[in-house]
């Protein structure tokens, strides 16, 4: 008999599904608890998906908006695939209510969304446009009216092209208008918000933005530019949760959104767990760390010498200003092994057979829904951590029926949810999880080619259509459990 029937007939015996048993044994024997076999999570777990204005708005020159430095960048040639751009994207400014009812018939609970900046500010500093506040206000009543939470992100990469004019995220000054932003759309807001996040994935529009050049606003600056302005976007996150502090009431809860490495001990042994904390906390030294620490790591500062960031007490003091929450996003894994270096762990190369989805980025690593939030943790006991993206890309086709069968999503989804589980399960405070995405979006430089909704959206027509892995999210919800 075969190891894979071996492990079908325990899951008879354990009350396991067929395909569940069939699935790699885990660690923790707290994932197996709960009713039938069931991996459940805890009642109130708030289960959500996640969108990005730029990504899904479309309605680009209504309603009062500005230009933001990715208009400037997908209109530049050679910029995005196939010259696509957001002018449309999937037409949620005007389709909003739809796409709430999307969610209410999926079950979610809460919709992570973010502001277009320049539809508050056009010029990136006042004067203000009402037209834009109004969108938001009719927005996030219609969530709750359908009793969805929002899950507000301030800044998720659509810098206004005024404020780039000026030098962007290299100006210091651009530090204060993105807190005078957000404490005034707090206060327009009043008390419909009740979660908000500074920024999403500083390091992606940080290193990809200004250091490759691959995203707006197309720089490469060199390493001693790259990073004095990251010292900027974090001390804007410090002043954005002090602005947000004093334009909400008590109670509000406020944190970011951040894709940390997603560092994985190679093998589950004392001394790769113990590399693995190491390069948790110096693998993001310039972001998360020194949020967290209120200070970057000896090492870090080493390492850059003469191109380290100037800076003062006060702004790393406004830096570690405490959050309420640690959002994380986590996609593919990064694996290291304990080393007899100067940083007493290496990185894992990935070997050319290592499984990825059509992103070629995206590795396939269930497990670092599990060693993320454990290692944050570990690290730095936040009150709460929100896993604030996670899903893939997937070549997804209509079939001849008019459905959408993504099995290697509802494959990637069930394995990474498993593993989260088990995170839970060993008392690790995570309280929900928002996928990406509702929809299939602008991906980007990446543009309409790759697709990470769980509905499929025809941009020729915007018709929406839930896929198979969006009935499976549906039934997570409805159950609070993966079976």
């Amino acid at each position: 008999m075969s190891l894979q029937v071996n492990r079908r007939e325990l899951g008879k015996l354990l009350g396991v599904s067929a395909v569940a048993a069939s699935l790699p044994v885990v660690a923790s024997a707290a994932v197996l608890e709960g009713k039938g076999g069931e991996r459940s999570f805890p009642a109130g777990f708030v289960w959500g998906s996640a969108t990005a204005s730029y990504q899904v708005e479309g309605a680009v020159k209504e309603g009062g908006r500005g230009p933001s430095i990715w208009d400037t960048f997908s209109h530049t040639a050679g910029k995005t695939h196939n010259g696509d751009n957001g002018d449309v994207a999937d037409d949620f400014y005007h389709r909003y209510r739809e796409d709430i009812g999307l969610m209410k018939g999926l079950g979610l609970k809460g919709c992570r969304f973010s502001v277009s900046w320049t539809r508050i500010f056009p010029g990136g500093v006042g004067p203000a446009n009402q037209e834009g506040v109004d969108f938001y206000k009719r927005m996030v009543d219609t969530l709750l009216e359908h009793g969805i939470e929002p899950y507000c992100t301030l800044f998720h990469w659509d810098l206004p092209q005024a404020l780039q004019d000026k030098g962007g995220w290299e100006n210091k000054d651009t530090a204060k208008a993105y807190a005078d932003y957000a404490g005034y759309f707090a206060r327009q807001m009043g008390d419909r918000i009740k979660h908000y996040m500074t920024m999403n994935e500083m390091r992606t529009f940080v290193e990809v933005g200004y250091g490759s050049g691959r995203h707006a606003p197309g720089l490469s600056v060199g390493q001693k530019r790259l990073a004095q302005l990251n010292h900027y976007v974090v001390l804007a996150h410090g002043l954005g949760v002090q602005a947000l502090r004093s334009a909400t009431k008590k109670g509000t809860s406020i944190g970011l959104a951040e894709n940390a490495s997603a560092i994985v001990p190679v093998i589950d042994m004392p001394e790769h767990v113990a590399a693995a904390r190491k390069a948790m906390r110096e693998s993001n030294a310039s972001y998360l760390s020194v949020i967290l620490d209120g200070k970057y790591s000896e090492l870090y500062l080493k390492h850059l010498g003469a191109n380290a960031p100037v800076f003062t007490a006060d702004e790393l003091k406004t830096i570690s200003s405490p959050v309420d929450f640690v959002g994380l996003n986590v996609y593919g894994p990064q694996y290291v092994r304990a080393a007899d270096n100067e940083r007493g762990y290496e990185n894992v190369p990935w070997p050319t057979s290592f499984p990825h989805m059509p992103s070629p980025w995206l590795h396939v690593g269930p497990e670092s829904l599990y060693w993320t939030p454990k290692l944050v943790n570990d690290l730095w006991k936040p009150k709460e951590l929100y896993i604030t993206e996670n899903g893939c890309s997937a070549d997804d086709t209509l079939a001849a029926d008019g459905h959408v069968y993504d099995i290697d999503r509802v494959m990637f989804l069930r394995n990474y949810l498993t593993q989260l589980q088990r995170a839970v399960a060993e008392g690790f405070p995570v309280k929900g999880y928002f996928l990406w995405s509702l929809l299939d979006n602008f991906e980007w430089a990446d543009g309409y080619e790759r697709r990470f909704g769980i509905t499929y959206v025809d941009f020729k027509t915007l018709k929406r259509t839930v896929k198979l892995s969006g009935e499976f999210y549906r039934e997570v919800i409805k159950q609070n459990a993966i079976a």
